[in-house]
């Protein structure tokens, strides 16, 4: 095959291949507690849907410190200045550690209040709430891999991470196994498993970016001014990030008002949807690394081809993803659940994210040039306007009580607008910004 791929698609796949085997390594944790907990019935199954939605919502709004110091490093690396690019990585790393430790706090010390606000039955909000409770000490750990992975992203380092992932796993699934059905823990022991294999993650991967930080002999200690300015151009990403969440929220929450099947099913849905979107996100973490170095070393022309070649991979990324979706529909829901009305819920509802592939696979390769780009600001007004488009939708389906299938087509409207919003962005030169930060 590779005689068949050119300078360009190399270097892309360079990238993504390992990109994409630690991408759909991240979300098999949850796919884990899933039909771990699953298999314990459909209240816990539930109750697990709200927690990891809360718990998806406080790290989905931080993923801009991946992709915000991905795209800051490659820039810096772009232009050869490596000790700037270890800086702003350990800005990066700092940051992760104080919003971890106070979306810990906020949590753990609220989950009663936050899971009350789904309004689920009783049985269900106990379990929901005894896994956020247990799962959140494991947040500040999830944010310093996504800071450390950024980092070493941008040093086009894929393979750390990658084995990083993997082990984690491997841990995750051995203690939820032993914990939940060796020690009869429940979803306790789902939540503990998981919270300590993130530490090991999280503590291993900081351990990597300091020591090339001491190696360029770029400072260690919090810089604040440093960290301010991280945290300043995460501001847009946040937006941008805060949209896809609360779309997410508010299906969750028509979900909920489907019954507990419903609710149990959408949390597979979900569970399936992230680990198709990371998948996906592969040629998009190429796109931060490949923009944000070309950018920085002020190469326009190369950026245009680059992002012209990913948009064509993440098209043909999605429809592969689609097939393999639609033929796994059969079988699928039952590795999950074992209730009857759950399985039948679901197959409606993995037809149509299927058919939502290809349409997935461009709008992750342009939301990742654009953050390799730091276009922010419009992505945060095109997350506004795609929100705003979505939520008459769901809203409907909520009304007319139409069911999880046609939920999931209201989220397809959704894909949709995002795509034609980023679409029209590409098409002009307003996004290509040479240089450093």
């Amino acid at each position: 095959m590779r005689r068949y791929l050119d300078t360009r698609d190399r270097e892309i796949f360079r990238i993504a291949v390992p990109a994409f085997a630690a991408l759909v390594s991240e979300p098999l944790m949850l796919a884990a507690d899933t039909a771990i907990i699953g298999h314990l019935g459909t209240d816990p199954l539930a109750g697990l849907a709200i927690a990891s939605t809360v718990l998806q919502t406080f790290v989905g709004l931080c993923v801009f410190l991946a992709y915000g110091t991905t795209a800051s490093v490659s820039r810096h690396i772009g232009a050869e200045d490596v000790r700037g690019a270890m800086a702003a990585g350990m800005s990066g790393l700092w940051l992760a550690v104080l919003i971890g430790a106070l979306a810990a706090l906020l949590a753990g010390a609220g989950a009663t209040l936050i899971v009350g606000a789904f309004g689920p039955e009783a049985a269900v909000g106990d379990q929901a709430v005894t896994y956020l409770v247990w799962a959140a000490p494991g947040i500040p750990a999830m944010l310093v891999v996504l800071a450390a992975t950024g980092v070493l992203r941008g040093m086009q380092d894929l393979k750390t991470p990658l084995y990083t992932v993997i082990v984690a796993n491997v841990v995750n699934v051995f203690l939820n196994l032993a914990l939940v059905y060796g020690l009869d823990m429940g979803i306790r022991g789902a939540a503990i498993g998981t919270t300590v294999a993130q530490l090991g993650s999280g503590l291993f991967l900081a351990y990597v970016v300091v020591r090339a930080v001491r190696r360029e002999r770029a400072p260690i200690r919090p810089d604040r001014s440093g960290i301010r300015e991280s945290a300043r151009a995460g501001v847009a990403l946040v937006v941008r990030t805060l949209t896809l969440r609360a779309a997410l929220l508010i299906a969750t929450v028509v979900a909920t008002t489907q019954g507990s099947e419903a609710l149990a099913a959408q949390q597979v849905a979900v569970t399936i949807v992230s680990i198709l979107a990371f998948a996906l996100d592969a040629i998009a973490i190429a796109g931060q690394t490949l923009t944000g170095r070309s950018l920085g070393a002020g190469d326009v022309a190369g950026t245009r081809s680059t992002t012209r070649r990913m948009m064509g991979w993440g098209v043909a990324s999605g429809v592969v993803a689609a097939v393999l979706l639609l033929a796994s529909v059969p079988w699928l829901p039952g590795l999950f659940t074992s209730d009857e009305g759950v399985r039948h819920l679901l197959v409606g509802a993995l037809v149509v994210i299927a058919l939502t592939q290809p349409i997935s696979g461009v709008v992750f390769v342009l939301d990742g040039v654009l953050i390799g780009a730091g276009d922010g600001a419009y992505l945060a007004w095109a997350g506004v306007a795609t929100l705003v488009a979505y939520a008459p939708l769901a809203i409907a389906v909520w009304l007319l009580d139409a069911g999880l299938t046609w939920l999931w087509v209201a989220y397809a409207g959704f894909m949709l607008a995002r795509m034609i919003t980023l679409v029209l962005r590409e098409r002009t030169d307003r996004w290509m910004v040479v240089g450093t930060p």
